[in-house]
């Protein structure tokens, strides 16, 4: 019975021992966790740590209750006499745990005698101390005003030191009519603004846009920060370069070896020269860590691997290429590539060029070997069996040899230089891995060129104006050819095509620059003589053998203003542009007194001819028609009027420089009966003068109806042998008043002109401006077209 009470005390011993284990087990590995702001003062208390885990303060001391740090400036300590965890220095969350969503510092306290390790988290609380900082205070942006609406433009992202809610949460953009604001969240990497273009841009309604984009935290109140962005809209205007794909996409080994091929970006220009190169880079706005790890070849487009990938570190990324061209103000398109890390850590075969034809003719046929390439992987098994492979768009394909991973490069379909004449191929060697592992190289081939293409002229035909009296041994145009070929297929000389016909007779008068095809003029052309002539030049290369090409010139003769304007009437005996005219005191308003008659041998407007009063001693009498050189009363005569007016007539073209001649008209004013004995008096002595021309009229009038026959004999037998189609054409003008007769020769010096009124020979034609007053005769010696003359000379 005693030993029983005995196991009974026992066992109760046992379980009190276990009871107190566990509590001071419990005490021994107790954690708290306390929360403060960041930026507080030194000093400034945490939490009671004795307290908070049941501590004695009286033997804290003794037993030297401390914290156990390795930093030799610790941010936190405790006091060993009350237990309370005190703030050391100043803590800036941004320096300790930078951008983290949580930041949480772990404190380890000890007690000696026994030992004892409490665990202290203090989570450090984010305030809004900073303000969201652009890495630029102003940005300048050059955007040509053809862009089409929706264009985008990616801007530099603004930084905020806080971290969560109290980093960049939102941009504005000023108020303006042309641009609006797209964010981009990149989740991570933050929130990026995005320009975009809201209308069409007009650089003459404005040359530039002053625009303020401001960053906003997530602080209440919130703290910003702003950037300037000048917007220069540039007057050139060429294609954008198109990315050939609208998503790029692309998987990669994290073990991938520095250099290796990522991906190949294309993207193309509509336009040529250096407006149509593209090159590429990475965009301004991509992280450092990005142009770390990636690399991109400006002229391929190829994205290749730059340092070490780690999956454990990013499994995604996305980069943000620009393709810009070479134009003197680079156009940019922007795209995203994503890579996404493959988690494998395998070997990944190896390509070998063994040998390699860095050249191939154009005319190589189908199944001509370029290089052989040999594909190796350390790997055994299905790992080290490799498949090599090439883009299908080009026009090389990989053939296998009998032995084990050897290939043959050889062409697939012909070539053509002139289309494309380098080519970059990626090959890709792929093992049978789960996953598989992949290696790519690329070998640049040049195709050679041979003499295939013509010579093509810019246009065909060519049409040139030239102005006559041109000076004789200069240059007066010139064509131009290219060749598609290159080198000495391409080198070009040119010839004037000469076959002795009539038509290329002026052909004899015109020389070429065999090298430049400047063609220099080696006589002054004459309008009046020739108005237009064609002929034909030939462009031959210096390939073997040689092609040729010609195209046809049309030249046409432009007039110049090289004629002054000629007085027809009045004209006096001396030879002078003056005259007489007497009109009765008692005509009415509107009386025509005259008409002054002049021509000029231009034609268009160099030869229309407009009328105006230079001089005149009483403005209020005479009125003069502008167009038709009709001087006219513009009231009646009084007492008081002078019995003689002078007025002087200026006759002036219509050139660039225009030329004129004056025309001076004396009228007298007579009374009414001695303007009827003066019209009887001139009416005697014309009667006087037909009797004295009667005989002289007749003898004239037999030789021309003889000579009239004479040319009706010879017109029927022209049009027995040829037919020419000649059409007659009658221009009337609207103001002609019937004041011409239609024959009336005139003398001017030592000239005599004729002058040609309403009644016209069949085949001749009123040139439209001249006022009935100039005649155009067809050229019966030619098959075609028609001779214009300014005026028939004796």
């Amino acid at each position: 019975m005693e030993q029983r009470s005995f196991e009974t005390r026992r066992a109760r011993g046992y379980l009190v021992g276990c009871v107190v284990a566990a509590l001071l087990w419990s005490v021994a590995s107790a954690e708290i966790r306390y929360s403060i702001s960041e930026e507080v003062k030194e000093g400034t208390v945490v939490g009671n740590v004795a307290k908070d885990l049941g501590l004695d303060k009286s033997t804290l001391k003794e037993r030297k209750y401390r914290i156990v740090s390795s930093n030799a400036d610790p941010l936190f300590h405790v006091n060993q006499n009350d237990g309370i965890l005190y703030v050391s220095r100043k803590i800036d969350r941004e320096d300790v745990c930078a951008q983290s969503t949580m930041c949480s510092i772990n404190l380890k306290t000890v007690l000696e005698n026994p030992l004892e390790v409490h665990y202290v988290e203090v989570e450090v609380m984010d305030i809004n101390d900073h303000s969201p900082t652009f890495p630029e205070k102003e940005k300048t942006l050059e955007i040509f005003e053809s862009v089409l609406p929706g264009a985008r433009f990616q801007l530099r992202a603004a930084r905020d030191g806080d971290s969560s809610q109290f980093s960049v949460q939102q941009y504005k953009l000023s108020q303006n009519d042309q641009f609006r604001l797209e964010i981009k969240d990149k989740g991570e990497d933050g929130k990026i603004p995005i320009l975009v273009v809201q209308k069409s841009l007009d650089r003459e309604s404005a040359k530039s846009h002053s625009l303020l984009l401001t960053a906003l935290d997530g602080g209440k109140p919130p703290k910003s920060g702003d950037m300037n962005i000048l917007v220069k809209v540039l007057d050139v205007n060429d294609n954008a370069p198109v990315f050939s794909q609208d998503v790029y996409s692309v998987m990669l080994d994290e073990n991938a070896p520095v250099g290796a091929t990522v991906i190949q970006v294309n993207a193309t220009d509509l336009d040529e020269g250096p407006n149509g190169d593209v090159v590429y880079s990475f965009s301004k706005s991509i992280n450092q860590n990005i142009l770390n790890l990636f690399d991109i070849n400006q002229l391929t487009g190829v994205i290749t691997v730059k340092g070490l990938i780690d999956y454990e570190e990013k499994d995604r990324y996305e980069i943000e290429i620009e393709a810009s061209d070479k134009g003197f103000v680079p156009v940019t398109t922007e795209k995203s590539v994503i890579i996404k890390i493959v988690d494998v850590n395998d070997n990944a075969p190896e390509i070998e060029v063994t040998s390699f034809s860095s050249s191939i003719p154009e005319d190589s046929r189908p199944g001509t070997t370029v290089a052989l390439i040999s594909v190796n992987d350390l790997d055994s098994g299905l790992n080290g069996k490799v498949i090599c492979s090439i883009r299908e768009d080009v026009p090389f394909a990989l053939s296998p040899s009998l032995k084990d991973k050897m290939y043959s490069l050889v062409t697939k379909t012909p070539l053509d230089r002139e289309k494309q004449s380098h080519y970059d191929l990626t090959i890709t060697a792929k093992d049978t891995g789960h996953p598989p592992l992949s290696s790519e190289k690329t070998i640049s081939v040049v195709v050679s060129d041979v003499n295939d293409n013509s010579p093509e002229f810019s246009l065909s035909p060519y049409t040139f104006y030239v102005t006559e009296a041109n000076e004789p041994g200069t240059s007066v145009f010139s064509v131009k050819a290219f060749d598609r070929d290159e080198n000495d297929n391409a080198l070009i000389s040119y010839h004037i095509h000469r076959d002795g016909s009539e038509d290329n007779k002026l052909a004899s008068f015109l020389n070429i620059n065999s090298e430049s095809g400047d063609i220099l003029a080696l006589k002054s052309f004459d309008f009046e003589t020739v108005k237009t002539f064609h002929f034909q030049v030939v462009a031959t290369d210096s390939g073997t053998p040689s092609l040729s090409s010609n195209v046809t010139v049309n030249v046409f003769i432009l007039d110049q203003n090289d004629n002054a304007p000629v007085i027809l009437y009045p004209v006096s005996s001396n030879g002078s542009a003056e005259g007489v005219e007497e009109i009765p005191r008692n005509v009415n308003a509107g009386h025509l007194v005259t008409k002054v008659r002049a021509y000029d041998a231009d034609i268009g407007y160099n030869g229309w001819l407009l009328f105006s009063l230079q001089e005149v001693t009483e403005h209020s009498l005479f009125t003069l028609d502008r167009y038709t050189g009709q001087i006219r009363t513009l009231r009646s005569f009084t007492e008081t009027d002078e019995a003689e007016h002078k007025l002087v007539i200026l006759v002036k073209d219509n050139g660039n420089v225009s030329l004129s001649a004056t025309a001076t008209v004396i009228v007298k004013v007579v009374e009414p009966k001695e303007a009827f004995a003066a019209s009887d008096v001139k009416s005697a002595t014309k009667d006087d003068e037909e009797n004295n021309l009667t005989f002289y009229l007749m003898i004239t009038l037999g030789s021309v109806s003889a000579l009239f026959l004479i040319s009706i004999i010879v017109l029927i037998a022209m049009q027995c042998s040829k037919s020419t189609d000649y059409t007659s054409k009658y221009l009337q003008e609207t103001n002609y008043d019937g004041t011409l007769c239609h024959s009336i020769q005139y003398r001017s010096g030592d000239k005599r002109y004729m002058l040609v009124g309403p009644r016209m020979s069949i085949g001749s034609t009123i040139v439209p401006g001249s006022h009935a007053n100039t005649l155009v005769l067809p050229d019966r010696r030619r098959p075609s077209g028609e001779a214009q003359l300014s005026a028939k000379r004796f």
